[in-house]
């Protein structure tokens, strides 16, 4: 199952290409991290991360899924 990162947007604005690899980030996210109901805290830490990442300039999925993980000291999960 997909999962969107549109819930999480609160400000800002980003292009729909924008959103459609943040949300390919947060998808690949949660699943890396075998999503088995996380605490909705893990989900809105790591949407919150992938929206900074974006609006600093990063629009590589997997680069934004990467750094976003890094926040929870995971280097690399592949």
């Amino acid at each position: 199952m997909s999962a969107s990162i549109v819930p999480f947007l609160k400000d800002g604005s980003f292009d729909p290409g924008t959103i459609h690899a943040m949300s390919a980030a947060f998808d690949r996210a949660r699943k890396l991290l075998h999503d088995r109901g996380q605490p909705g805290v893990v989900l809105e830490i790591i949407a919150t991360r992938i929206i900074a990442i974006a609006a600093a300039g990063e629009r590589d999925p997997d680069q934004m899924c990467q750094q976003a993980l890094a926040t929870f000291g995971i280097d690399r999960i592949d």
